[in-house]
């Protein structure tokens, strides 16, 4: 079991530009158990960030908080200045495992409701509302399929109409819960690419991954967890042996080479079996 020391020190709020997102001495319980403790930092407009962590480092209870779904136990979460039950700008994808796929719903159906915010509970949508979802639909690649009932997708033109979803919400901040665990490589890439055309757009985009390699490829910022926050910055400055090692414990080893370190994080299922191997290569 990975230690809780938590070795980062996040610079004082009031040292640092406003950002979007903002947690101060986040602490959650279940029970008796820490799911998060004292978790302190700010995500700017625009930033892509990849949440890292083992199994059970709170990762999803992380995002559960700054959507409003769970409330701290201590401390507060702050979306532009506001907490999240204050907010309809995020957008939240949670795992897939989550979701009924037999829901009698169409693919224009699930992104119509990222506009019920908007438009509320007891009025039909316009045509502003039906020309926003069909150009989300179209950003994503999913017009075709906007008549086909969401079941009968594959994983990743699951996650490509949640996005759309995202879209037709007008979001400004997107988490996204193992959105590319289980999918083929190109469909992969092709959330990867599109969750790029949204930072471009200044979404700012929260994704929580166990591939440690595709977070230091693809996000510009890494929060390393394990119920504390081990890290948070740049992929260099996150991902070194000492912090990782802090992260994941007894989960990580190290391969040793003469061109650089090679860590490989296992990421084990409730049963205790391996589920998948991920890794990431430290310079030597």
């Amino acid at each position: 079991m990975a230690t809780l020391l938590a070795p980062f020190s996040p610079p004082p709020l009031h040292d640092r530009a406003a950002p979007l997102l903002q947690l101060e001495n986040v602490t959650v319980n279940y029970g008796n158990a820490p799911a998060l403790h004292r978790i302190t930092l700010q995500v700017n407009q625009g930033d892509c960030v990849a949440v890292v962590g083992p199994n059970g480092a709170g990762k999803s209870t992380l995002f559960n908080v700054i959507a409003g779904i769970v409330k701290p136990n201590s401390g507060r979460v702050q979306i532009s200045g506001s907490g999240p039950d204050r907010h309809i700008c995020v957008g939240y994808v949670p795992q897939r495992n989550r979701i009924d796929w037999r829901f009698p719903v169409t693919v224009r159906d699930v992104v119509m409701m990222g506009r019920v915010g908007k438009i509320g509970l007891l009025r039909w949508p316009g045509r502003r509302d039906r020309d926003l979802v069909q150009a989300a639909l179209e950003q994503v690649g999913m017009a075709a399929f906007a008549g086909r009932q969401i079941g009968e997708l594959s994983g990743g033109q699951q996650q490509r109409v949640f996005l759309a979803r995202v879209l037709a919400q007008e979001a400004e901040l997107l988490l996204m819960d193992e959105p590319l665990s289980g999918l083929d490589i190109p469909s992969q890439e092709a959330i990867l690419a599109i969750l790029d055309r949204l930072r471009r757009q200044q979404i700012t985009i929260l994704v929580a991954t166990h591939d440690l390699n595709q977070a230091a490829a693809h996000f510009s910022q890494i929060v390393l967890l394990n119920r504390r926050l081990v890290a948070f910055g740049p992929p260099n400055d996150v991902l070194t042996p000492e912090r990782l090692m802090l992260a994941y414990g007894s989960q990580l080893h190290v391969v040793h080479s003469d061109s650089g370190d090679l860590l490989l994080a296992d990421t084990c299922c409730g049963g205790g079996e391996m589920d998948e191997e991920r890794f990431v290569r430290t310079e030597g």
